[in-house]
C-alpha cells in the first residue's frame, strides 16, 4: 500500500451520457490506460455487483468483461464492495469475475469497536452541528442501536442517532426566543397603520408610525444580537437523555432509564392492573413479579421479556389483562398483538403465521405474526385459546420462548425480544366449572383449594403440550372463577364506562346497592363468567336509558339513579332523573376495581 492512491470509481456517472456503441466502452479504456500509467492507483468501486452488465447494449460488452484481461494480468489492483445478497445474485453467476477477486466477509462491528469508531467521527459531527458530544451519548448510542434498532447494522445505525441528535439540538439553538418572535408581529402591525395612514393622505401620522417602525427594528437587532450572543455563550452538549429520545421518536419504542418515577410505578404495578382487572390477585402478582425482573434487567437477554400461560374459565378477565398489561408497559392497548390460534387449526395454516414458503401464493406479504412483530418490537403478543393450534406451530414457538427471535420465509431474522408472549388456554376448566367437586367453594375460594386446582390445570397442560414445550414458559398463570362480590366490583367498572359516555350530554348515572346486586345477579354465569354482564347491562339499563332520552323522560344536567322496583322474578330497574346540585352528596362513580 506505501505511495498508493485510493480512487473511486463513479458507475452511474460512467454510463450517463453513453449514447451510441462504443462510447461507455472508449470511457472504460481511457480510464484503465490512465490506471496503467500512473501505476500508483488503487481502484475502489462501491456496490461492484453493478459491474455485471454495465453499459451492455445489443452486440456489446459490460464493464466487467473490460476489466476481467487486466484483472487477470496484475495490472489492476481494485477493492470493490457489495452486499452478500448482491454478490451472490450476480458475481457468483459470472464466475469470471469472482475468482479474480478473493472475497473477503466484513462482520458487523462488536458495541465496543462501535463506540471507538463514533469517537473517531465525534469531531466531524462537532464542527457540523456546532454542538458538544459527551462520551456518555456515544456509549449510549452505541449500545441503544444495538438495543433497540434490530432492522439495519452497527456502525451505521449508531452513527445516524449521534447525527440526528446533533441536528435536533442545533435546530433548538436556532428557533428564536417568543420576545423575539413577537418584534416580527408588532413590526408587521405598524407597518399595515402606516399603509392606512398614507392611504387616507394622514402624512404625520404615518412619519410617527415610521420612526415607530424604525425603533421597532433597531430593537429587534439588538435583542437578536443578545440571544445569538448569550446563545454562543452556552454549551449545546448531546448526552445520553437526548440520544433516547431521538430514537424513541425515530421508532415509537418507549426508551427510558429506570428512573425513580418508573421504579415507583413498577412497584405499585399490582394497584395499576387491578383498576380495569377485578380479583385474580395470584395471576396479577405472579405477572408483575415477572414483568419487574425484566425490567431490573436480571432477566436473559436473548429471551422475551415475559413468556406466560393463562389458564382458567371463560370471561374471567385473561384477556382483558393482556390489554392492560399492554397499555401499562408501553402505554398503548393498541400494542397487544392479537392471535386467535383456532383459525392455526390446520396444518397448512402454519405458513400463514411465518410467511408462505417460496414459490407458493402469498410469499412476498410475509407472515401475519412476523410482520406484525417486525413493525411493533415493543409489544405483547396474545395467543388466544392456544389448545386449538396445530402442532407443528409449538415448534416454531419453541424457538421465539428460547431465544428470542424467529426466522421468516424470506430468511429475515425477526426479533422477540422486546415483547411479552401471553398464551391463554381453557384446559381443565371443566373441573374449575365443577369446583364444588374438587372440595371448594366457588364464591370463596381458599389458597389450598386454588392449590389444587392448579395442580388440576398443570396435569392437564401436561398431558396435552410437549415438556420442552412448558419448560420454556416463564410461569403458568391460573386464573379463578369470579365470586359475587368481584362481579358487583365488574358493574361499578362497566357504569364507569357508560357514565364517562353520558358525560358528553352533561349527564350521570348512579346505581343504588340494590341495583347493582341485580345486576350482578342477573350477569353471573359460573360457566362463562363476566361476558354476559356486558350484554345484561345492554339490555337492562342502556336500552331502557336510550329510550328514556330519546322520549324527552331524561334531560341533560340530571343524573339518571337507577334503583329496584319488585322482587325475585318480577324485579325490575327503574330511573330517576335529579338535578345535579339535588344529589351533591352521592359518591361517583370512579373507574378503579
Amino acid at each position: 500500500l506505501k505511495d498508493k492512491q485510493l480512487y473511486s470509481l463513479d458507475m452511474g456517472s460512467l454510463v450517463a451520457g453513453s449514447r451510441y456503441r462504443g462510447d461507455f466502452e472508449e470511457r472504460m479504456k481511457k480510464i484503465l490506460k490512465e490506471i496503467n500509467t500512473r501505476g500508483d492507483i488503487i481502484l475502489f468501486i462501491d456496490e461492484i455487483h453493478t459491474l455485471v452488465g454495465a453499459g451492455a447494449a445489443e452486440g456489446a460488452i459490460d464493464a466487467a468483461s473490460i476489466l476481467k484481461p487486466m484483472l487477470a494480468r496484475g495490472e489492476l489492483q481494485t477493492i470493490g464492495a457489495t452486499t452478500l445478497d448482491e454478490y451472490r445474485k450476480h458475481l457468483e453467476k459470472d464466475a469470471g469475475v469472482g475468482r479474480r477477486f478473493q472475497r473477503v466477509i466484513v462482520d458487523e462491528p462488536s458495541v465496543a469497536h462501535t463506540i471507538e469508531i463514533l469517537k473517531g467521527l465525534r469531531d466531524r459531527y462537532e464542527s457540523h452541528h456546532t454542538v458538544t458530544i459527551t462520551d456518555a451519548a456515544l456509549v449510549g448510542a452505541a449500545t441503544m442501536a444495538d438495543r433497540y434498532i434490530n432492522d439495519r447494522y452497527l456502525p451505521d445505525k449508531a452513527i445516524d442517532l449521534i447525527d440526528e441528535a446533533g441536528a435536533r439540538l442545533r435546530i433548538r439553538r436556532m428557533t428564536a426566543p417568543p420576545d423575539l418572535r413577537e418584534f416580527d408581529d408588532r413590526i408587521a402591525t405598524v407597518r399595515r397603520e402606516k399603509e392606512s395612514a398614507i392611504d387616507a393622505q394622514d402624512f404625520e401620522k404615518a412619519a410617527r408610525l415610521r420612526d415607530d417602525e424604525k425603533n421597532l427594528m433597531v430593537e429587534k437587532a439588538e435583542r437578536e444580537k443578545e440571544w445569538k450572543a448569550g446563545d454562543l455563550d452556552v454549551v449545546a452538549e448531546v448526552d445520553e437523555e437526548l440520544i433516547a429520545e431521538v430514537l424513541a421518536t425515530a421508532t415509537g419504542i418507549p426508551v427510558f432509564k429506570l428512573t425513580e418515577e418508573e421504579s415507583q410505578r413498577l412497584l405499585r404495578m399490582e394497584t395499576e392492573l387491578h383498576k380495569r382487572v377485578i380479583g385474580q390477585e395470584q395471576a396479577i402478582h405472579a405477572l408483575s413479579q415477572a414483568i419487574r425482573r425484566t425490567r431490573a434487567g436480571l432477566k436473559d437477554p436473548k429471551r422475551p421479556g415475559g413468556s406466560f400461560i393463562f389458564a382458567g374459565p371463560s370471561g374471567v378477565g385473561k384477556t382483558e389483562l393482556s390489554k392492560t398489561l399492554a397499555e401499562f408497559l408501553f402505554g398503548d392497548e393498541d400494542a397487544l398483538i392479537s392471535l386467535d390460534m383456532s383459525e392455526y387449526s390446520e396444518k397448512h395454516t402454519v405458513s400463514r403465521l411465518f410467511g408462505s414458503p417460496p414459490g407458493y401464493v402469498g410469499y412476498e406479504e410475509g407472515g401475519q405474526l412476523t410482520e406484525k412483530v417486525r413493525r411493533k418490537p415493543f409489544s405483547v403478543v396474545l395467543f388466544d385459546e392456544v389448545e386449538k393450534a396445530h402442532p407443528d406451530i409449538f415448534n416454531s414457538l419453541l424457538q421465539i420462548l428460547e431465544d428470542g427471535r424467529l426466522t421468516d420465509a424470506q430468511g429475515r431474522v425477526v426479533d422477540f425480544k422486546n415483547t411479552v408472549i401471553i398464551m391463554t388456554t381453557n384446559l381443565g376448566t371443566r373441573d374449575i366449572a365443577k369446583g364444588l367437586n374438587l372440595g371448594f367453594s366457588n364464591a370463596d375460594d381458599t389458597k389450598t383449594s386454588y392449590e389444587r386446582m392448579k395442580a388440576k390445570v398443570n396435569d392437564e397442560l401436561k398431558n396435552h403440550f410437549r415438556p420442552e414445550f412448558l419448560n420454556r414458559i416463564d410461569d403458568i398463570i391460573v386464573f379463578h372463577q369470579l365470586s359475587k362480590t368481584e362481579i358487583i366490583e365488574i358493574v361499578d367498572l362497566m357504569l364507569a364506562r357508560l357514565d364517562e359516555r353520558l358525560r358528553d350530554k352533561d349527564m350521570g348515572i348512579e346505581l343504588t346497592q340494590p341495583a347493582k346486586e341485580l345486576l350482578a345477579e342477573r350477569g353471573y354465569d359460573p360457566v362463562l363468567g363476566a361476558r354476559p354482564l356486558r350484554r345484561t347491562i345492554q339490555r337492562d339499563i342502556e336500552d331502557q336509558l336510550s329510550e328514556k332520552i330519546l322520549f324527552g323522560d331524561l334531560k341533560p344536567g340530571q343524573i339518571v339513579v337507577v334503583g329496584v322496583e319488585g322482587e325475585g322474578a318480577e324485579a325490575k330497574f327503574t330511573f330517576a332523573g335529579e338535578d345535579k346540585a339535588e344529589i351533591a352528596d352521592v359518591p361517583p362513580i370512579v373507574a378503579e376495581g
